[in-house]
């Protein structure tokens, strides 16, 4: 057991780091969509598209 774990510890410590990484990621994003901001982060007032996905404030 320990010499497999061993063997394997850096595979284990990177994909570690890759799940802490991706959670965080994906946390973020939906405290941002919550929060009615933007998921690419540079707002929409000058996206030809922004008027199809939201609607205009009155």
């Amino acid at each position: 057991m320990w010499g497999w774990f061993m063997e394997n510890m850096a595979t284990i410590i990177v994909s570690a780091i890759l799940v802490v990484v991706v959670t965080v990621i994906i946390v973020s994003m939906i405290r941002n969509k919550k929060k009615g901001r933007s998921s690419c982060g540079c707002g929409c007032a000058d996206c030809p598209m922004g008027a199809s996905c939201h609607e205009k404030n009155k």
